[in-house]
């Protein structure tokens, strides 16, 4: 894990970041009141994001990252070089970045493997003075994998919008 400054970002994540805060307003989160957006950069550079979107059966609740990958797959994208995330009560600001919760790490770290990279994770607050960077398999160690359940994803790797 690497803090680093708004101003050493590459090209690519700025943007992915600037996405992810455009992202934050459309979150639906009447119930804990906390938006969160997320941007997904393809292969090709583009730029996917999503929102979390929360229901009163709580468990059928979605969070940004997850938002954004469902987004890209619907869009063909397969193969991801990173992803930003960030986010804000209703009212007011983090002070610390935020981070993926478990389950979107399984799905990120499941997109890493099909990516054939360890994809990047910019986790940032929400007046993006404090960022921190690290990859998927620094904040999922030991993780689950396809392989040990015997998949392999090369058949779903391929991204079909290029």
């Amino acid at each position: 894990m690497e803090h680093i400054r708004l101003d050493t970002l590459s090209p690519e994540m700025h943007e992915a970041l600037i996405a992810a805060e455009l992202a934050m307003p459309t979150a639906y989160s009447p119930y804990s009141h906390f938006c969160v957006g997320a941007a997904l950069v393809a292969d090709n550079g583009e730029i996917i994001s999503g929102s979390n979107v929360e229901n009163a059966a709580y468990g059928s609740s979605i969070c940004a990252e997850r938002s954004a990958l469902l987004s890209a797959n619907t869009l063909g994208f397969r193969r991801f070089t990173c992803v930003a995330m960030i986010g804000k009560p209703e009212q007011g600001v983090t002070e610390e970045p935020i981070a993926p919760c478990g389950a979107c790490r399984q799905m990120l770290l499941e997109t890493s493997e099909m990516s054939g990279r360890d994809l990047v994770v910019l986790m940032s607050n929400t007046e993006k003075t404090k960022i921190i960077t690290a990859t998927i398999h620094e904040l999922l160690p030991l993780a689950f994998k396809p392989k040990h359940i015997g998949k392999k994803l090369e058949h779903y790797s391929k991204s079909h919008n290029q």
